[in-house]
């Protein structure tokens, strides 16, 4: 009989290296103007994601982008184009002293004090969005902060502030000097009586928190009114907020439905 042999198994392969499940390193882009595009196309179609989840109530509402290469220059909505309709070519590009820079059509001002003031405070961020959106109204009129109440609510645990000094439209710079102090180091502040807005390290991260915060103030003022919800205990907040609450995860939650906006609304990259 003769006797079958086999070679030698191979030796196991290296472990590979782990891959982080949070995805907080943002894809590098080639040049300025890759960057400025990028941001663009995603502003666009958070303007239009927006208006699915019906944050577009009339005039009100604003997502701003800063130049990656003017970095004291933003683009932003040109007022009274519905956020429906909004594409790469409506943007505008505006200076800190409110001139438009590119693009056609009037800027709201509401949009310009607001924004210009946390962009010049906060070097560090690049986007911020605000709409009248009808849960974050709904609970800014509480004038207070969420609780822990869910998983997802505590992307926001000891990471948004409340702003309590409504004084009317925000037109004037000083006013969005303010905000953008209450704001602080956070993700998001309440403006009591007025709203929400939301502020990332790049365009996704701040529309996806605007569109999570809105549903944290809706899921909690559900609760509040079928009974006594209860909060989840500190530690277990704050370590859910540590894994569901960072940039990265939030880029690629906006990611998701931004593929399938633009498949179906190819325009708004226009």
């Amino acid at each position: 009989m003769s006797i079958v042999t086999f070679p030698a198994a191979a030796p196991p392969s290296p472990t590979p290296p782990v891959r982080r499940f949070w995805f907080d390193e943002t894809p590098p882009r080639t040049s300025h103007a890759a960057e400025r595009r990028h941001r663009q196309t995603r502003l666009a179609g958070a303007f239009r994601l927006f208006a699915r989840y019906g944050f577009d109530q009339g005039l009100a509402g604003h997502i701003t982008a800063r130049d990656p290469e003017w970095t004291d220059h933003f683009w932003v909505n040109p007022l009274g184009r519905h956020f429906s309709r909004i594409r790469v070519s409506d943007l505008l590009l505006v200076n800190g002293r409110g001139e438009i820079v590119a693009g056609k059509g009037p800027l709201n001002q509401a949009a310009f004090a607001i924004h210009a003031a946390i962009h010049e405070a906060h070097p560090q961020l690049v986007a911020a969005a605000h709409t009248h959106s009808l849960y974050g109204k709904a609970w800014s009129t509480l004038g207070r902060k969420l609780d822990p109440l869910t998983q997802d609510a505590c992307s926001f645990y000891e990471d948004h502030a409340l702003f309590d000094d409504f004084r009317g439209v925000v037109l004037d710079t000083g006013e969005g000097a303010r905000i953008a102090e209450a704001l602080g180091a956070n993700k998001a502040v309440i403006l009591k009586n007025h709203g929400i807005l939301t502020a990332g390290p790049s365009v996704e991260a701040a529309a996806w928190w605007y569109i999570a915060l809105d549903n944290a103030c809706h899921a909690q003022l559900l609760a509040e009114a079928a009974g006594d919800p209860q909060p989840i205990p500190h530690d277990v907040a704050t370590l859910t907020h540590a894994q569901v609450g960072r940039p990265g995860g939030a880029l690629f939650s906006f990611e998701s439905l931004y593929e399938g906006l633009v498949e179906a609304e190819p325009d708004l990259l226009d």
